[in-house]
């Protein structure tokens, strides 16, 4: 399978998606924003970026100046990165697909003119409309449906439950500032041990567990951004792409293989 899909998104939801269709034999490209704020770092390909490569699990990803680098990259395995928060290199690309996984919970301006067949992760998108086929994200039963015509769950602004744990295993930024690590990814931290600074004030762990996301050492952030993540189970295993990034890479597979063997739906309105 030769078909070239553009990835909007390289965070950790992303990097799901984009290791099935690598592993798969597609030619992955990922397209990224100059800053990305993923915390689940270890587990994101959008750290390339920032480094220049990333590595995560099997999938080695380089940042590439230009499209002109992509076969270079495909020939050797790996896997291209362009700085293009607007998508503006999809017109020159001219992929087979387009895969919307930026989970901004709102469109950013992915469209079905972009691809053949195009595909949308979580609220935003309306499928049949803005995107053909849209992926539910919200944990639960439909974790993964297709969604061929309609939205998937609004964004309730409350995180999922993860080993009973719901808004305290997420944390976010009380105020804006630079921020300062004191512990790492991949830590076992206690309730209420400070786990980094944010200017001088210290962010303690509402609740104890394993560290499973950080963001960068050295970034400003902004009042209420989502800065910290916390699993009560402890197994560094939990550190590896989630369960919810595997089924999503998955369904976004799926579903690619469904509209290349059916063909998309014209109910554009």
């Amino acid at each position: 399978m030769n078909d070239t899909i553009v990835i909007r998104g390289g965070g950790d939801l992303a990097t799901g998606v984009i290791q099935k269709f690598f592993r798969s034999g597609f030619n992955v490209v990922i397209l990224e924003t100059h800053a990305p704020t993923a915390i689940r770092r270890r587990v994101s390909l959008c750290e390339a970026v920032y480094d220049g490569e990333s590595t995560v699990e099997d999938m080695y990803c380089r940042k590439v100046a230009t499209i002109d680098e992509f076969e270079s990259c495909w020939s050797n395995n790996v896997i291209p990165l362009l700085i293009d928060p607007d998508g503006l290199s999809i017109s020159s690309i001219k992929p087979d697909g387009v895969i919307d996984a930026i989970i901004a919970k709102k469109n950013v301006g992915t469209s079905r003119q972009m691809a053949n067949i195009t595909i949308a992760l979580g609220p935003g998108f309306y499928a049949g409309k803005d995107v053909d086929v849209v992926i539910e994200t919200m944990r639960g039963h439909d974790l993964g449906r297709l969604i061929f015509d309609g939205y998937a769950t609004s964004d309730t602004g409350v995180p999922a439950e993860i080993a009973g744990e719901s808004t305290e295993r997420v944390i976010y930024a009380t105020i804006a500032g630079e921020i300062r690590h004191i512990q790492q990814i991949g830590n076992i931290v206690k309730q209420g041990e400070a786990l980094l600074k944010i200017d001088d004030m210290d962010v303690n762990a509402p609740i104890g567990g394993l560290l499973r996301g950080l963001v960068r050492d050295g970034m400003i952030v902004k009042e209420r951004m989502k800065i910290a993540d916390i699993d009560k189970r402890t197994d560094i295993d939990y550190c590896t792409i989630s369960d919810k990034a595997r089924c999503l890479g998955g369904a976004a597979l799926e579903a690619y293989l469904h509209l290349k063997r059916n063909g998309r739906k014209n109910n554009d309105s």
